[in-house]
């Protein structure tokens, strides 16, 4: 199986910072090269960074104080030497030029580890853009179309090995082997070529995150790891199988597209004891805190409504995004008042928590990919270091030990690791 760590580093619970032996935060970034430093010795395959463009009082720890991921990435390049260096950038709020300049900058320093995820922004980030609005949620996607499309057209700017260096001659660069990109679209324009040539896996990895229609479509013409939420494993295989089936529809290969739900591992010497770790970590959730993260998920205000009843029927046009969808339908089907929902929420986001003993963690990720669930998953401590400390020294020697995770790295660049191919038209580019 394939795993990524998701690193908020004040921790996946909101309250995480708060349990004992924790370190914070995100700007902590002693924390944060000791954290993928730890995941590299794990053989993981990449270490992730969230994004978030707006910030307010009440926002998630993880989330208040937020460095550019992509500028970490470069920093981290430079103290790890395989895992993959993932980060997020949107669609909506950058340009494809800075923005394939930039993470072609990043592959190149990490000699082809570099990975984009790719997110259109559900938050309305136009106040701090010097923009009039928020696109809505289908033109932000059409955005996002041709945005992907024109990265990878800059990222095709050079053939390989365009350096001729001939002193004698006077001839630095093979111009012949440079290719501009002279993009008219509808949302951008773009002449090219990037000056950034391509790195040992040819361009970065690129994930994605939404699971709406328009985001799975997303997916399919584009991506080569999908980050999902997913509780039920019936409904997860149902998704696996149907985003796999739109790849093929695009004509790509369907084991080209890994899927990685996120997952948050409570663990305990006992299932008891790991149920006592995650009630220690509920006890310390601010509810005002937690229902403002909740109306965040939800894209709904919910600090008005009674905390010990369901949440009202909303009507479909304030369901406006995937994981608002996935976080009613779970109330739903389990009951849930709208403490115990925003308790949920507090915790994972959405995201499944499985909590047990390294034993059962274990088994529960094997399952799943075993079923067609899951090519692996992204892996959301609740707190750190201690909670990926538990994962790294319990639950990964027996995925070891039963061949359901390697125990050394395939390959020196991030694509080579996952299985990926070098992408069509993708020109390599050995480090000078």
């Amino acid at each position: 199986m394939k795993l990524g760590l998701f690193l908020l580093a004040a921790g996946h619970h909101a309250a995480g910072w708060r349990y004992p032996d924790a370190e914070s935060g995100t700007e902590n970034i002693d924390l944060v090269v000791r954290m993928a430093q730890a995941a590299e010795r794990a053989k993981f395959d990449m270490v992730f960074f969230g994004d978030r463009l707006i910030t307010s009082a009440d926002a998630h720890p993880s989330m208040i104080t937020r460095p550019d991921p992509l500028a970490m990435l470069a920093a981290l390049s430079m103290v790890t030497s395989h895992i993959g260096l993932a980060g997020t950038a949107s669609t909506t709020y950058s340009e494809p030029f800075n923005l394939a300049r930039t993470l072609a900058t990043v592959d190149k320093l990490s000699r082809g580890r570099a990975a984009w995820n790719i997110v259109t922004t559900f938050a309305d980030g136009s106040v701090n853009f010097s923009r009039s609005r928020h696109p809505d949620h289908a033109q932000r996607y059409e955005i996002a179309d041709e945005f992907v499309t024109v990265v990878k057209g800059l990222w095709r700017s050079w053939d390989g090995n365009p350096y001729v260096q001939d002193k004698r001659a006077g001839i630095y660069v093979d111009v012949a082997k440079m290719h501009a990109l002279s993009h008219q679209g509808r949302h951008f324009s773009v002449a090219g070529p990037l000056n950034v040539t391509g790195s040992e896996q040819g361009h970065p990895v690129l994930i994605q995150a939404g699971s709406s229609g328009p985001g799975q479509a997303l997916a399919a013409r584009h991506a080569e790891v999908v980050f999902t939420a997913q509780q039920d494993l019936e409904a997860a295989r149902d998704f696996a199988q149907g985003l796999k089936a739109q790849v093929r529809g695009q004509g790509r290969n369907p084991a080209h597209c890994l899927i990685m739900p996120g997952l948050m591992p409570i663990i305990g010497r006992t299932e008891a004891e790991a149920h006592d770790k995650l009630a220690t970590l509920q006890s310390f959730t601010d509810q005002s805190n937690a229902l403002a993260i909740l109306s965040e998920q939800l894209a709904v205000d919910v600090s008005g409504y009674d905390l010990d009843r369901p949440l009202p029927p909303l009507a479909p046009e304030e369901v406006v995004h995937s994981r608002s969808a996935l976080l009613l339908k779970l109330a739903e089907e389990r009951g849930l008042t709208l403490r115990q929902l925003y308790h949920l929420v507090a915790s994972a986001r959405g995201h499944q928590i499985v909590v047990g003993t390294a034993e059962q963690v274990a088994q529960h990720m094997i399952g799943w990919v075993a079923s067609g669930a899951a090519d692996g998953f992204n892996i959301m401590p609740a707190y750190f270091p201690g909670g990926f400390e538990d994962f790294t020294g319990e639950v990964v020697p027996i995925l070891q030990a039963r061949g359901a995770f390697r125990r050394e790295y395939e390959a020196d660049t991030l694509r080579g690791n996952l299985g990926l191919p070098v992408p069509p038209g993708a020109a390599l580019t050995a480090s000078s």
